[in-house]
């Protein structure tokens, strides 16, 4: 079964113009995404932040060295097991638009594998004169482990955006299928039923999209009837999210179902069956997964599905034919604690892992049923380590553990359920040492925020770093949709801001998922303003504690972090040096009417409710900007092929703090999507951009 979690987050965070008028805002003009008059003042803009970058000398060889990096072959191959094959997409110097590639894991292991070349992005791009950008690849999984995975579905987007093409390919012939499944742009949900059948949700034209742009029609279509003619299963009101159609296989029998994602984070499973739909009888807001004939809940809120309630973040898990009869004597999975939360659930052929932070430090668990009860034992990890799935497979109980920290270059692991010692686990791949980080560590600090919450945050510095407020630090953080914010190792981050002597601090603040559910949730909607009052409280603690001090201080954030700096930027912009906000949300009283905006009302609110106006409205960078107020100087970044995050959003602030006399930096990658980059070289420039931007603002001088 795909994975929802991470489908969920990447759909929840076209183009209407609302009933604003100019007078309101001089400059809807640039909203429109491909209009001339913004393309010409993107452009413009860009020519002047690439004037200053190009005649600062740190910025050409920091690019190079980062290209460097990311266009390395020492970098680990991630993989997605598939049958006997190891599958990698894989993008270097030579092949910039990327190879889908697989080996063996025998191969795998070696230093230099020999793969197996699936599909290669340059050529067909080159041969097809398109843009592709690689955005992954849905194979039916066969009826049992010794059949080869043949039928998949490949989706391409033109720049980067989220809509892309959707092709049938078959791995053995390594070739596209002449007369094959084809879906044209959109941003379309699909999977396979069978080898002849697909699930649909697309645009099928006039009134078959929400108002957040997605699908709300699902459909069953057979191979070789055209699209026009798919049986029409479920029609979702067009003010809710999305709606998409799946088939799971965890019992070994297929089961279909039909979701009807109705707000951020609430969504109702629907059981097709029998010719109709029935829907699963459980909390909406609960995340769903199944297990062999078990049904797990993990609750993001309190539920009493009987006489005993089950808190907040539990796990809990029933036989779903028992659950179907209407049994509700659920067992206990797994319980969170004050500091401990769950932030991975992942099955193997007899296993559920579990994957906790325990004050936002990894512990891992292996959860097994023996038919009448639950068990579960901790996986024999090395203590202080940041570890992270990495992949499992439905017909084994191998799975891949990452192990990492900011300093520590990440090492894969292949491990086994069952294992009782940490030397049990093998080592696949090790990544080098990307940058020098000797006299580098990690502490975990915690601020106090407004309302008396106390808030870790962990701070990188070298172990001789005087706490005199004299050091060059930068802040980092999200704060939105229960995405958890945890210690990595970034070759680039660390050559271009640790290597050189800079600080680094990564704020857990609310709105994230660190602590569970309840953790996000106290910063939804009228709730928003703990996430800035949150990351104040940990700017103002590392002040404090000598770590750094305002004038050296910067804040860097993306999507909803762009959000969250641009926000914290306007309540207390004396605090800060510096600010780079990446394809950011700004103005909070339009995001709904913007691209997929709509779809994120149940996390901030809406608009157009004059009660949930009136908090949003006071928080909203852009409507809050003031001419008489000193603001640092802000480097905004986003791209015209982001149909994510409108460019809008970033466009007008750069617009309204220059018409406002404020010091700003704008740059749009024309393609990119909502990562900002198509390829490694635009990524090499992006960073580049941003880190010389920030020693320019931020070093003492």
């Amino acid at each position: 079964m795909k994975r929802l979690l991470p489908l969920l987050l990447a759909l929840l965070m076209t183009t209407a113009l609302a009933k604003t008028s100019t007078a309101d805002d001089p400059y809807l003009w640039l909203e429109e995404v491909t209009g001339e008059r913004a393309l010409a003042w993107a452009r413009a803009r860009n020519a002047e932040a690439e004037q200053e970058f190009g005649a600062d000398p740190r910025y050409e060889p920091l690019r190079q060295r980062l290209l460097q990096i990311v266009n390395s072959r020492d970098r680990i191959p991630q993989v997605t097991r598939m049958g006997e094959h190891y599958y990698n997409f894989w993008r270097d110097a030579a092949n910039p638009r990327g190879l889908w590639r697989r080996t063996t894991l025998d191969e795998y292991r070696k230093r230099t594998p020999a793969w197996d070349i699936v599909l290669d992005l340059d050529a067909l791009a080159s041969s097809e004169d398109e843009n592709w950008v690689w955005k992954g690849a849905d194979c039916l999984r066969p009826e049992s482990p010794e059949q080869p995975y043949r039928h998949c579905l490949l989706s391409l987007s033109r720049g980067g955006a989220d809509a892309a093409v959707e092709r049938e390919f078959d791995l053995i012939d390594k070739r596209f299928v002449a007369d094959g499944f084809m879906l044209p742009e959109a941003k379309s949900r699909t999977d396979w039923l069978d080898a002849d059948t697909l699930w649909v949700a697309t645009d099928f034209g006039a009134g078959s999209l929400t108002s957040s742009g997605y699908a709300r029609i699902v459909k069953r279509w057979k191979r070789g009837t055209p699209l026009n003619e798919a049986q029409t299963i479920y029609e979702q009101p067009a003010s809710e999210v999305l709606a998409l159609g799946l088939s799971e296989r965890e019992s070994g029998a297929r089961r279909d179902w039909v979701l009807r994602v109705i707000s951020t984070r609430n969504v109702q499973w629907q059981r097709w069956h029998g010719g109709k739909l029935v829907a699963l009888a459980a909390p909406t807001d609960a995340e769903v997964f199944f297990f062999k004939d078990q049904l797990l809940l993990r609750l993001r809120t309190a539920w009493t599905p009987a006489k005993r309630e089950f808190g907040s973040g539990a796990v809990i898990a029933i036989r779903l034919a028992d659950f179907d009869a209407g049994r509700r004597d659920f067992a206990i999975v797994y319980e969170p604690g004050p500091r401990r939360a769950l932030q991975t659930l992942a099955t193997t052929r007899s296993a559920v892992l579990l994957g906790e932070l325990d004050n936002v430090r990894s512990r891992w668990h292996e959860a097994t049923f023996d038919g009448k009860r639950w068990s579960s034992r901790a996986l024999p990890l090395p203590d202080h380590s940041q570890v992270s799935l990495a992949g499992t497979y439905w017909a084994s109980d191998e799975f891949m553990l990452t192990l990492q920290d900011f300093a520590t270059p990440s090492t894969l692991y292949l491990g086994r359920i069952g294992a009782r010692r940490w030397q049990d686990f093998e080592v696949l791949k090790t990544l080098p040492a990307f940058f020098d980080a000797s006299g580098i560590e990690s502490r975990q600090f915690e601020a106090t925020s407004r309302d008396g919450t106390r808030i870790p945050y962990f701070a990188v510095l070298r172990k001789d770093t005087k706490l005199d407020g004299a050091n060059t630090a930068l802040l980092y953080g999200y704060g939105g949709f229960e995405v958890s914010q945890l210690p990595w190792y970034s070759g680039v981050f660390g050559k271009g801001w640790l290597e050189p002597g800079g600080v680094f601090l990564l704020a857990n603040i609310r709105g994230g998922g660190e602590f569970g559910p309840n953790w996000h949730l106290q910063a939804r909607r009228e709730g928003r303003q703990k996430t800035f009052d949150d990351f104040i409280a940990v700017a103002e603690d590392a002040i404090v504690r000598g770590i750094t001090s305002p004038q050296h201080l910067g804040i860097m954030g993306g999507s909803q972090g762009g959000l969250l700096v641009t926000g914290t930027m306007a309540q207390r912009p004396e605090l800060f040096g510096a600010v780079v906000a990446q394809v950011p949300l700004t103005d909070m009283l339009r995001f709904h009417k913007l691209l997929a905006g709509a779809s994120w009302i149940g996390e901030y609110g809406d608009p157009d409710n004059a009660e949930e106006r009136a908090f949003i409205a006071r928080y909203s960078p852009y409507q809050n900007l003031r001419k008489e107020v000193k603001y640092p100087r802000i480097f905004l970044t986003t791209s015209t092929r982001d149909d994510r995050v409108h460019p809008g959003h970033a466009r007008k602030m750069a617009a309204r703090m220059s018409a406002l006399n404020h010091d700003v930096l704008y740059f749009e990658n024309i393609e990119g999507g909502h990562g900002a980059a198509a390829n490694n070289e635009q990524a090499a420039r992006m960073w580049a951009q941003t880190f010389t931007f920030l020693w320019r603002q931020l070093a003492p001088r």
